[in-house]
C-alpha cells in the first residue's frame, strides 16, 4: 500500500501507542488505555477518511478533527506518564513522533486553506 508521509507517521504512532499502552495496569484496560487508543487511532482514520472524501473542504475537516485526537492523544499520554503507566523513554519518544505529526498535520492544514482560498 503506498502510502502518504502523513498516514504512514500517523500509522507509526498508533502502533507506538498499543505498543507502550500494553504495559497499563489491566484496571486500566476500559478507561486510559480504551480512551487513549481511540484517540490515536481517530487520527490516522480521520486523514485516511478525509483524502478518501476527495473535497478539499471535506478534507479540511477531517484533519481538523485529526488534530483534535492529537490533542487528545498527547494529553492521555501525558496522564498516563504522570500516573507512572509509561517509563520516561516510551513518553518521550510517543510525544515527538506526535509533534512530528501535528507539525505535519499543519502544515497539510495551511495548504488545504490556502487552495480554497484560491477557489473563492
Amino acid at each position: 500500500m503506498n502510502k502518504s508521509p502523513l498516514i504512514e507517521k500517523s500509522d507509526k504512532l498508533s502502533f507506538l501507542v498499543y505498543r507502550v499502552s500494553r504495559k497499563f495496569p489491566k484496571e486500566e484496560l476500559y478507561g486510559l488505555t480504551s480512551q487513549l487508543r481511540r484517540a490515536v487511532l481517530s487520527i490516522v482514520l480521520n486523514i485516511i477518511e478525509g483524502f478518501a472524501r476527495g473535497g478539499s473542504r471535506e478534507y479540511r475537516q477531517f484533519l481538523y478533527a485529526a488534530y483534535g485526537s492529537l490533542k487528545e492523544t498527547k494529553y492521555l499520554l501525558f496522564f498516563a506518564n504522570r500516573e507512572n503507566y509509561l517509563n520516561e523513554k516510551d513518553y518521550q519518544e510517543a510525544v515527538n513522533l506526535a509533534e512530528e505529526v501535528g507539525k505535519m498535520l499543519w502544515r497539510s492544514l495551511k495548504t488545504i486553506d490556502q487552495k480554497i482560498k484560491k477557489v473563492i
